[in-house]
């Protein structure tokens, strides 16, 4: 309803005169609201305020005019000029009729759009180090960026999903050697584990995969692995113990093996994450290897177009970006001394090569801690000769999961973190995607896994699947009485619907399709979880009338009447069932 109002002063404008309505205030897309209050009407607009200076005229004198030019239309009962010059809209109560008809016709298509305009979006989202399980941190990643591309695709854009692997660098090796050192314990050696390598049990599995699979091929003697080897933390350096003890497995193994045993660690690690996202119903349509960059040229080629444009050059035997020309607070290395290149080389040339595969829009859902890296790739993408705008970022706050008043702990390392499939097993599916997105990602989020496991009203999710549940329930009733809806009667009577309770919920239902708009424009997926706990409400409301007075019940002796409210309880459920469905939440029949 809200775009046939829109629809109707775009034509009100072209039919101003030129002189009255510039080209620019034509092309422009009118702002169109709900109203807060009801006896404002249902929507207003802020047009002729808007261009009043430009035309001339003052904001109400201007609004008269617009209001003089809007086409006839049955959907409209009355448009008027309120306070300094909106125009407030009040529609006819057919207009909602309809749309309600609209809902159930549509069914689960009921809420698309094409705002996108068919924009091809790639969606980068998760992307864990595959150092570890998920945890819960990661857990709202993934329901962020799984709700976040299932919005976007009902708003009409082309949404790619991808999952890139950081699986090159110092990490990829850390966990490698935590692998092997756990790979000689499983096979009888007391070797030195380092403070500073992934001491969690999840890798012992692993270990002895590789044992079971190849055998005493990787194993060395203890003695041979800590000889020699600086003194680990607290009495040495942490970091130069475990990388004596990663440069001893490459001396011990050799580059072949280690390389074997590092496919292998993340082999098993991959296997883990993919496992973990599936069952939270999380998939890819691509998984992205950083290891690719390098073999298959991209690294390269954004080199080479940085050098094109005379963005790079050489100091100290390193190769620099000119970061600090396109908005970077210094410029970056991207080739070191010994020719390796960086992990912001990486960065680039991954951003090209989305570009390149044809993508107009890079979302990128990152962490909160990866602030400076927007400005940073953004510049890398201008340096390329790539539009900079077209790279967004979401960072996503921290969430801390509590039991009662106890902060539960979160360390990937020491392995003492609640994993993401521990919190599923615990609360569900359900609970879980739906508390990950039920704040804004810009908010740090306080999960309480207590009031997650409630099978009562105090828990959102549960309110609101228990409303679509209620509507089964009441189907139930009617067939048990021997009765039945007639959709096309209930449809020809929805102007008996005049009770408040009945025009606030209808009112509700018709606003998902703004709401849906609303959230891919400002990528909140909170703003339909916001909606669908309102849509709720009004429906337990109005649910509730019937239990305070019979006359308000919806299964009545008057059949027109009768149709008339289960159609309205039935538009209530496709449209609660459609954002559910958005959210990954299930819509059951019985609770």
């Amino acid at each position: 309803m809200k775009a046939t109002i829109e629809s109707l002063l775009r034509a009100a404008l072209a039919a101003l005169p030129g002189d009255l309505i510039g080209a620019e205030a034509r092309a422009e897309r009118p702002e169109v609201e709900r109203t807060r209050d009801p006896a404002h009407g249902d929507y207003a607009s802020n047009v002729a305020m808007r261009h009043a200076k430009a035309a001339g005229r003052k904001p109400r004198e201007l609004a008269q005019a617009i209001i003089a030019a809007l086409p006839a239309d049955p959907s409209l009962a009355r448009v008027e000029i309120a306070g300094p010059g909106f125009i407030n809209f009040h529609l006819a109560p057919a207009a909602y009729h309809a749309e309600l008809g609209r809902v159930l016709d549509e069914g689960a298509a009921y809420g698309r759009s094409d705002l996108g305009g068919g924009e091809r979006v790639l969606l980068e989202f998760v992307s864990a180090n595959p150092t570890g399980p998920l945890h819960v941190g990661h857990g709202r990643h993934a329901a962020y960026g799984s709700v976040l591309g299932a919005i976007l695709a009902t708003a009409g854009y082309s949404v790619a999903t991808e999952f890139y692997i950081n699986d090159a660098g110092r990490q990829v090796d850390i966990v490698t050697v935590s692998v092997w050192l756990r790979y000689l314990e499983a096979a009888g050696e007391v070797v030195p584990f380092p403070s500073n390598g992934y001491r969690g049990e999840y890798l012992k599995p692993i270990a002895r995969a590789l044992l079971e699979s190849a055998g005493d091929a990787y194993l060395r003697p203890a003695a041979a692995v800590a000889a020699g080897l600086p003194p680990d933390a607290p009495a040495g350096d942490k970091d130069l113990f475990v990388d004596a003890l990663i440069a001893r497995m490459r001396e011990l193994l050799g580059l072949e093996a280690f390389r074997a045993v590092a496919e292998h660690a993340l082999a098993g690690m991959l296997a883990d994450i993919r496992e973990d996202l599936a069952a939270m119903g999380v998939t890819f349509d691509r998984w992205f290897s950083e290891r690719s960059l390098a073999t298959d040229g991209a690294i390269d080629e954004a080199l080479k177009r940085l050098a094109a444009q005379g963005n790079t050059y050489r100091k100290d035997g390193a190769l620099w970006f000119r970061a600090s020309a396109f908005g970077d607070d210094e410029d970056r290395v991207v080739e070191r001394e010994n020719g390796v290149r960086t992990y912001f080389a990486s960065d680039i040339a991954y951003h090209l090569d989305k570009r390149l595969r044809g993508f107009e829009r890079l979302i990128d859902v990152l962490g909160a801690d990866h602030h400076g890296y927007v400005a940073r790739v953004r510049g890398g993408l201008a340096a390329m000769g790539e539009p900079p705008d077209s790279l967004e970022v979401c960072l996503i706050q921290l969430v801390s999961l509590y039991r009662g008043t106890e902060k539960l702990a979160m360390g990937k390392r020491e392995g003492t973190f609640v994993t993401l499939r521990q919190l599923r097993e615990e609360v569900g599916n359900d609970a879980c995607r739906f508390y990950y997105v039920m704040r804004s990602h810009e908010q740090q989020l306080d999960f309480d896994l207590e009031l997650a496991k409630k099978r009562s009203t105090e828990n959102p999710v549960y309110y609101i699947q228990y409303a679509h549940a209620r509507v089964a329930s009441v189907l139930r009733q009617l067939a048990e009485r021997g009765l039945r809806h007639d959709a096309a009667a209930g449809r020809a009577a929805l102007g008996r619907l005049v009770e408040p309770h009945e025009k606030r919920l209808l009112t509700a239902i018709t606003r998902y399709p703004e709401v849906i708009v609303l959230a891919a424009a400002t990528r909140a997926p909170h703003a339909l979880v916001h909606y669908l706990r309102e849509l709720a409400t009004e429906f337990h409301g109005a649910y509730a009338a019937g239990n305070e007075n019979p006359a308000h019940r919806v299964i009545v002796d008057d059949a027109a009447l009768r149709d008339a409210r289960l159609t309205l309880l039935l538009g209530a459920r496709q449209v609660i069932a459609n954002g559910l469905a958005l959210l990954g939440v299930s819509a059951p029949e019985t609770m």
